[in-house]
């Protein structure tokens, strides 16, 4: 064996005779009797004791420890002492995902995982400390795709502790700590009058950014990014290669979310709607630091842009101007109706027409065609309108043939039966009851 239990209460000496005898030590009845020793991969000697007659248990734990060291399982039981909080901030700081995201990702964990788990020693952490910690945070009233992301932000900090070898198991994945289920809501984009109403309640040097966004797909912080030069009016295509993002409260040019440019057709009336407004209002050039706040500097020809001639704050525009031709226009502020809701017009309108769900993925940015037919497959064509339609078409060239009188008293009988399905209501004095009831003359 790699390791051995020290017995601290006796010690083994030889006699006058050259035997070995044990003697009690100046620890004797005092303190943790037994500790196991043994020596970790890193070279360290490590240990842990145990009490008066725990012998079996002690060389058990240590028989597990190298039974553990021969598979390549072992974690040092020391390191799971580090608390949650300690080893989240490290790990922010070893991340490599953008800045915006590293800072939403701190932010989250600090708010509303830090609280509850972060005085926690990692190697203690339970699925029942899960557990009551999400009953925290849907009592708080958060929603649960913001509860989904947080779980799974603390998901990812616990397998990286695992492969740190920090602790064995990550107790996210325990069978009884399960993520928030999303809300079984679907996408409903507005109607074209919606779109409209609000176009109309929008400050004049805004609204052709409904036409951008309805009209192409664009993200909200790609209709900030759009510049002059990545428009081809010519050729018909709408370049997506930047986005204007927030770092805290600092502006900066980014690549579009996921890193994924991008052409988008442009259409004749969104064309001439970003002609309409360079002509009113003349792009100006600015130049904001490339993805970090200290990045190198980056200079377009933005179309849209603030009266003040800067990039536009998303915060600062939702707050002073969406939201209040929302209001105008009657719809609802609530986050459903942010900008992003004329990418799922845009959608929807292309599935209308039938274009397919690979196209649709690709137009708008989406790093997985799944991801989309999950998001709008309720919006494309019912199967069932199309079954018709091809049964008919195949039908209807028998039927030109052979249009006589039994053909017209055919269609007049579908007629009055789709008539007689109808609901009606029988009147009386008492409140309106629907009835099924045949027309008398048909029957």
């Amino acid at each position: 064996m790699a390791g051995h239990i020290q017995d601290r209460w006796y010690k083994t000496i030889t006699s006058p005779d050259g035997k070995p005898i044990k003697v009690k030590t100046d620890r004797h009845g005092t303190g943790l009797r037994y500790r196991a020793r043994y020596t970790a991969p890193d070279g360290t000697e490590k240990s842990q004791s145990f009490a008066d007659k725990q012998k079996r248990k002690a060389d058990a734990w240590l028989s597990k420890v190298e039974a553990d060291m021969l598979r390549g399982d072992f974690v040092d039981p020391h390191r799971g002492k580090v608390t949650f909080g300690q080893y989240v901030a490290d790990w922010v700081k070893t991340q490599t995902t953008d800045p915006a995201t590293r800072a939403a990702v701190e932010m989250r964990l600090r708010l509303h995982a830090i609280p509850a788990l972060g005085p926690r020693m990692m190697g203690v952490i339970q699925p029942s400390h899960l557990r009551l910690w999400m009953r925290q945070m849907e009592d708080a009233g958060l929603s649960p795709g913001y509860r989904r992301v947080i779980f799974a932000h603390v998901s990812t900090v616990f397998t990286a502790a695992v492969e740190d070898r920090v602790i064995r198991d990550n107790p996210c994945r325990a069978r009884s700590v399960k993520a928030p289920r999303l809300d079984p809501r679907k996408v409903k984009p507005w109607t074209y009058e919606r779109v409209m109403r609000v176009r109309l309640e929008l400050p004049d040097r805004y609204r052709e950014m409904i036409e951008t966004a309805a009209g192409c797909g664009l993200r909200q912080g790609e209709v900030f990014g759009l510049a002059v030069e990545d428009v081809d009016f010519l050729g018909g295509v709408l370049h997506v290669v930047r986005q204007v993002k927030l770092l805290g409260s600092r502006a900066v040019f980014a690549p579009p979310k996921g890193g994924r440019e991008r052409d988008v057709p442009l259409s004749e009336s969104v064309a001439c709607a970003l002609a309409a407004r360079i002509t009113r209002y003349k792009p100006a050039e600015i130049t904001l630091p490339w993805k970090t706040v200290d990045g190198p500097p980056v200079s377009a020809t933005l179309i849209f842009f603030s009266t003040e001639g800067l990039a536009l704050n998303r915060n600062r525009f939702n707050r002073r101007v969406w939201r209040g031709a929302l209001s105008s226009a009657g719809v609802p502020t609530g986050r459903e109706n942010g900008m992003h809701a004329l990418r799922h017009f845009y959608a929807s309108v292309l599935l209308d027409a039938g274009e397919s769900i690979k196209a649709l993925s690709e137009y708008l940015g989406h790093h997985d065609p799944g991801y989309t037919l999950r998001t709008y497959t309720h919006l494309m064509p019912n199967s069932e309108t199309r079954t018709r339609a091809a049964v008919d078409g195949v039908f209807a060239r028998d039927d030109s043939e052979d249009d006589g009188p039994e053909a017209a008293q055919a269609s007049d009988l579908v007629t009055d039966l789709r008539e007689f399905q109808k609901p009606k209501f029988w009147v009386h004095h008492g409140p309106p009851s629907p009835m099924w009831t045949p027309t008398p003359s048909r029957v």
